[in-house]
């Protein structure tokens, strides 16, 4: 039996992660990478080979047909892993899986793939008949000149071409456009809703042409952050497979194939750009600026002590700032502040639920972040700092000239600040009791107590006015 490698074996393809964890060491591979890929894939393979290693042990695979494997080779049966992948990254698969008599590989010249492959297999099996185990396309030509056919995680519209009396179907993969809209987080579309502060602050829900902008806005927004979700996701299976619950997203589970997600989140960019046209050019710039710092930090800020909580905090700002350059009003420098240290409390209180889900687990570090358990007390006592000092800089703000002039009754806003300090401590405090899933910002919008203040908040600012 002969065994395809990429996608039948394993659930994802070894080239791309290879291409993911080169960028990941440095960007600047990119143009490498490029340079490889005009000599040939069999190059580029090889290349890639050289310089990643691919943590095996990590990498998600096709349980029920490795069962079936695992029962062939106790009968008895010879197993050969064929593959298109670089003979290296092969023969590293073999000595993990310990399955198969032979691993055979790409090499600088030769890609192994369809025709190819098939040649090899009828050099190898001396015209005697075979069985081939695959799932894409590319493994056609080989079933149809295959004795047995077995179809590993292979899509409906290619098992479809074969008769059931010759073929066996192992581990059929769910839904791709159920596990791509997973991917994309649309439950994370719910920060984007900072785009509409500028509009209800400047006491303008009355405007329907405003209320147009804002929208597109918003829907540019959460198009441009779900191109970077699938970035960032492709970027850290790594720690991702490694971690109790982001375990289960669809590229680390591989669920969703990677070749999906290098196409999607260019085009969601692209049309998240697209629709910003429509919108001054302010919101625009203000767009790419955030494009480009959730790339940056995706690739590298994340890892930096710090800085990848002062991003965040940025991050979530430059919402607010779109969100008034879409409609072309200007925002005080009390509520930027504002934001920009709520958010960076927040974000800090994801850093410390992180830590102490490592330390109930007996780790000492956060897989692919700078924390380490040492770092607890300091987190702790920065995040409380930043909570208060949003506090404090919102009283600054609801008693600024500009502020005051904007309502009829300001004093009502006043009212706020306890509910806003009453659901600051709340995520405090689940934070420390463990009681907080590692996203404060969603647990504070679908928390039943935090939607609650949320619309009292509203109430009171359209009391204020």
């Amino acid at each position: 039996m002969y065994v395809d490698l990429d996608g039948t074996l394993i659930k994802s393809d070894l080239t791309l992660e290879s291409i993911l964890l080169l960028l990941k060491k440095n960007l600047f591979f990119v143009f490498a990478i490029a340079f490889w890929l005009l000599q040939g894939r069999p190059y580029l393979k090889s290349q890639l080979a050289k310089r990643v290693q691919i943590p095996i042990e990590q990498v998600p695979v096709n349980t029920e047909f490795h069962e079936f494997l695992l029962q062939e080779k106790q009968r008895g049966r010879k197993l050969v892993l064929i593959s298109a992948s670089n003979q290296n990254a092969v023969e590293q698969v073999n000595s993990h899986f310990n399955l198969f008599s032979e691993s055979i590989g790409s090499d600088e010249t030769i890609n192994l793939k369809s025709a190819n492959k098939l040649a090899k297999i009828q050099e190898m099996s001396g015209g005697e008949s075979f069985s081939y185990a695959g799932n894409s396309s590319a493994d056609l030509p080989i079933w149809k000149e295959a004795a047995e056919i077995l179809l590993v995680n292979c899509r409906d519209s290619i098992a479809e071409k074969f008769d059931t009396s010759n073929s066996k179907r192992f581990d059929n993969p769910p839904s791709q456009i159920a596990k791509l809209w997973q991917a994309i987080r649309p439950h994370q579309w719910l920060k984007n809703l900072l785009v509409f502060v500028p509009l209800v602050l400047s006491h303008q829900l009355n405007q329907p042409d405003l209320i147009i902008l804002a929208i597109i806005a918003y829907i540019s927004f959460c198009l441009c952050a779900s191109s970077v979700y699938l970035l960032n996701d492709m970027l850290d299976l790594k720690s991702d497979r490694r971690h109790r619950s982001k375990s289960r997203r669809a590229f680390a589970a591989g669920e969703l194939p990677l070749a999906i997600g290098f196409i999607a989140g260019p085009f969601l960019f692209l049309a998240g750009v697209l629709i910003a046209l429509s919108l001054p050019q302010s919101f625009l710039f203000v767009l790419l600026i955030y494009w480009l710092l959730t790339s940056l930090y995706s690739f590298f800020l994340k890892r930096l002590f710090l800085v990848d909580v002062f991003t965040l905090a940025v991050l979530y700002t430059l919402r607010i700032i779109a969100g008034a350059a879409a409609i072309s009003v200007q925002t005080t420098i009390w509520l930027l502040a504002f934001s920009f240290f709520l958010f960076l409390g927040l974000a800090l209180v994801k850093r410390v639920t992180e830590l102490l889900n490592v330390i109930a687990e007996g780790k000492q570090k956060v897989d692919g972040r700078a924390y380490e358990d040492k770092h607890l007390t300091l987190l702790s006592r920065i995040g409380t700092v930043s909570s208060a000092a949003a506090i404090a800089v919102f009283i600054l703000y609801i008693t600024a000239p500009e502020t005051t002039q904007l309502y009829s009754t300001p004093l009502v806003l006043w009212l706020i600040c306890p509910l806003l300090m009453f659901l600051l401590f709340r995520i405090w405090q689940f934070a420390h009791t463990q009681k907080l899933e590692e996203d404060p910002v969603l647990f504070a919008l679908t928390d039943r107590i935090g939607q609650i203040i949320a619309v009292a908040c509203g109430l009171l600012v359209w009391i204020a006015a």
